[in-house]
This record gives structure tokens, sequence and C-alpha cells, in this order.
């Protein structure tokens, strides 16, 4: 992708400042050809912070851009696309990050000009390791979905979906990591009451589990295969196993991004 691009963030909060660095920092796009917006002045200042200009009204960054990132609050979403689709062409790309906000809705609030994609990203993306999934709206197309594709491996990885599976990407990955963090923070909490101390101990469940995804990831071995690798009969990790199995963390897992998901189907409404 050409580094002449331009691109705008209409909000500019954690996820949207995420993005941006990793686009900036992978040399996907030059700094000063990222613009943002944002009604909270601080974090206007941290995205000059890093070479991108602040401006002043959500129009003006319609008019500096090619690519536009709506990073609001999804109540926002339409008053927001209403209020730019008088500058939108056919050379604008809007990229929706906000949950809930259907294909549908953004085209009726943008208008039938611009280019639409739905995105679904993560938290994990502040460290550039976001689990993320797409649907491409309105006159979108391939092309759209290989920029896509070059821009958020920058900060992790990006899957291809129809929009009536976003809401179980929402429900797995877009909750996913607190499911994570309460498993890590159990864990810690496991390694304190058996005599570990409290930073050790989480600092150790932390690089376990990063290290097993990244086992998952790498060998391309089924969870379950690499389960039976470090199980020995009758040995600590099958009795611990056991244990979980006993407390039904299968079906805990499961039942809660199902749940996750029927709350997405329930806001998308």
């Amino acid at each position: 992708m050409g580094s002449d691009r331009k691109i705008g963030f209409i909000g500019a909060g954690q996820m949207a400042e995420a993005l941006a660095r990793g686009f900036i920092n992978q040399n996907m796009v030059e700094a000063g050809n990222v613009v943002c917006t944002d009604p909270v002045e601080v974090r206007k200042e941290v995205f000059r912070s890093f070479g991108t200009q602040a401006l002043d009204s959500n129009v003006a960054v319609a008019e500096n851009s090619e690519i536009i990132f709506v990073a609001v609050k999804p109540q926002y979403v339409s008053v927001v696309l209403k209020e730019i689709s008088s500058k939108l062409t056919e050379q604008h790309l809007i990229v929706s990050i906000a949950a809930g906000v259907t294909l549908a809705a953004l085209a009726e609030a943008a208008g039938p000009t611009p280019r639409i994609i739905r995105v679904m990203p993560n938290t994990p993306c502040l460290v550039g390791e976001t689990a993320a999934a797409m649907c491409l709206g309105q006159r979108a197309g391939k092309a759209e979905a290989d920029l896509l594709q070059q821009l958020f491996e920058s900060v992790g990885r990006i899957f291809r979906v129809e929009e009536k599976l976003l809401s179980a990407v929402t429900g797995l990955s877009g909750s996913g990591p607190a499911y994570v963090f309460l498993a890590i923070e159990a864990l810690a909490d496991g390694g304190v009451r058996s005599g570990l101390p409290r930073d050790v101990a989480q600092a150790l469940a932390a690089q376990t589990v990063l290290g097993a995804a990244k086992l998952v990831l790498e060998s391309g071995k089924h969870p379950g295969a690499l389960k039976d690798m470090v199980t020995s009969p009758a040995g600590t990790t099958i009795a611990g196993v056991h244990e979980l199995e006993k407390a039904g963390i299968r079906a805990a897992f499961m039942n809660a991004v199902y749940a996750a998901t029927q709350r997405a189907d329930e806001l998308a409404e």
C-alpha cells in the first residue's frame, strides 16, 4: 500500500490510537497523512504526540482522508456519518469499528456514494495482537478487502466473514479477552494459594497463556492434541485437568461465547 494514502479517524480513543500507531509503525502510512478528530482535547494531543494531525471537525477529517475509520460509540455512528455524508465521494472507504451498527444502517447514514466495511477488532490491538473480522458492505470488493487485510496485519490478524456472523465474532474474539483475563487471574490466584508471590504467579500465568496460544497458532495442531502431549498417565497435569472438567470449564466457555453472541444480536436489533 502506498504510504501517501490518507487515513482519518473520527473518534481518537484507545482503539483508534492503537490502529493509527500500528499502521504508522509498520509503514502502512506516513504519520503526516493521518488525521483525527475527537471531542476530548487530550485525545487529540495524544494523536499529535506521534506526528499525526488533529482537526477541529468530522467534516474536516472527511475532506482530508480517503479511508475513514469511524471509531465512536455505536449510538453516535449514524449522526457522524450523516454529518459528513455530503463530503463523501466514490474514493472514500468508510470503516466502522462500532459494535452492533449494521451495514444497512451505515449505508443509510452515509449515503450511496462511499465504499463501506464493518470491522470487529478487540483490545489486544493495543499491543499489536488483535483478532479482528470484517464484512464488506456497499461497493466494497476484493480490492478493499485486500487493503484492510494489509492494514490489519500490522496490528494482528483479520478474517473475512458474512455480516450475520459478526455477532459470533463479538461473542468469541470481541469479548474473549475478558474471558482470558479472568482465566489468567484465576490461574494466578491458584499460584498464590499454592505459595507463589503474587507478581510471580501473575507473570507465570500470563506467559503460560501467551505461550500456549502461540503454540496452537504456530504448530497447527488441535488444542486437544497439545493438551494430550502434556498430560502424563497419573501425572500432575491430568489431575488438574480433571478438576477443570469436573467444574465444567468447557461448558462455561462455550456458554459465555453463546451468551455474548445473543446479547450482540439483541443490541444490533
